[in-house]
């Protein structure tokens, strides 16, 4: 009985020791970094990107627009899988994107100021011009995803 009482207390110890040293030894976290955006602004598509926007034997129209606009990065470190977030309204204040304001993603941002373009579709049925507020951007330090 004592042998077994010994094994046991050792299983303890050596597994708080693994368990401790595994929280030194683990990868640093990945950090979200925020990231302003500035100089919004949407034109339509070029017909080869607007094509196929909607499936086919859809009963939805839609038109395809690119929003543009300039990410400051200033982490001094590449910033990626950034997401985009911003607010679409329609011209009578009809928010384009029910519920959702991740737009799209951009796979990197450098250090510095550089422009970026996502692709959003809009319900034919939604007057324009269209309204883009608060935009902004976060990425991570490194890729997160495959």
């Amino acid at each position: 009985m004592n042998r077994l009482i010994r094994f046991q207390l050792l299983a303890i110890v050596l597994s708080c020791c693994l368990w401790t040293l595994g929280g030194a030894i683990a990868p640093a976290a990945l950090a979200v970094t925020q990231i302003p955006v500035s100089n919004i602004d949407y034109h339509d598509c070029p017909e080869e990107v607007a094509e196929g926007a909607i499936a086919s034997g859809s009963s939805m129209i839609a038109n395809c627009f690119i929003v543009t606009g300039t990410a400051n990065n200033t982490s001094g470190k590449p910033v990626m899988d950034a997401d985009i977030f911003g607010r679409i309204y329609d011209a009578n204040g009809n928010s384009v994107m029910q519920n959702r304001t991740r737009l799209g993603g951009v796979p990197e941002i450098p250090p510095g100021k550089s422009t970026f373009e996502i692709r959003i579709s809009v319900p034919a049925n939604q007057p324009t011009p269209l309204k883009l507020e608060q935009f902004k951007a976060s990425g991570f330090s490194r890729q997160v995803r495959k």
